[in-house]
């Protein structure tokens, strides 16, 4: 059961390795349930790593992880259940058409195949372009295709890697507004960028990262004038 005082992403001192390499070397993150936290950062300041320590991909090393009130690194499985991670590559199957895909996903989560058309409609995937094989379709339809399953299935926690990155104006509209959407409704979203001006806009939190730790926090667009805090 879900506690309603805890937050939905509790990190403290929270160590990733790659190897023998940190690629988190001691993030502290606090976000409440129905937030947007936009991570900003160089390549390899660890943002990625970040998003795929808070789906349950990568353990959690040392420190103390708690998200969704599933503890990291031990109840991880259960974690990823309730999370939906948009990256680069949508992790779909080429050969199968949007649909195919969505119904797959949804029946394999024992969730409803019948949902796949209305968030395929929804992200504007329809009539020849829902007949076409995932393989042949642009990253911008791609790109749809994930966020369409993230309707589908509307997880608890989305992580977005870099929503904006190569899409056209009305793809990159749409990201933010199923974004805020999806916060209106109680998910919690960390979206990395690259593109502060597209995705400050949308974020309650801004934190930047450098080195494998949160360097800096700051307010985003969405959140006004309720105030902020630096990060030691």
């Amino acid at each position: 059961m879900t506690n309603p005082m805890a937050p939905a992403i509790y990190l403290r001192s929270a160590v990733a390795l790659a190897g023998r390499f940190p690629v988190l070397a001691g993030v502290d993150l606090d976000l409440d349930e129905g937030s947007v936290c936009v991570v900003l950062g160089a390549n390899g300041a660890g943002k990625t790593s970040l998003l795929r320590l808070l789906a349950g991909l990568v353990p959690l090393a040392s420190g103390e992880g708690a998200v969704l009130d599933c503890s990291l690194p031990g109840q991880a499985r259960d974690l990823r259940q309730h999370v939906g991670l948009l990256g680069h590559d949508v992790g779909l199957y080429d050969d199968l058409r949007p649909a195919e895909n969505l119904r797959f996903v949804l029946k394999a989560s024992r969730l409803d195949p019948g949902l796949s058309d209305d968030a395929l409609a929804r992200v504007g995937i329809t009539g020849r372009t829902a007949s076409t094989p995932l393989g042949q379709l642009s990253a911008g339809q791609r790109r749809r295709v994930g966020l369409a399953l993230l309707l589908a299935r509307r997880p608890r926690l989305w992580l977005l890697d870099e929503p904006h990155a190569s899409l056209d104006e009305p793809t990159r509209d749409l990201v933010s507004e199923l974004t805020e959407e999806a916060a209106r409704g109680g998910a919690t979203v960390v979206a990395t960028s690259h593109e502060p001006d597209l995705a400050i806009p949308m974020a309650d939190t801004v934190v930047t990262m450098s080195g494998g730790i949160i360097a800096t926090r700051a307010p985003g667009g969405r959140r006004g004038d309720r105030g902020w805090s630096d990060v030691a």
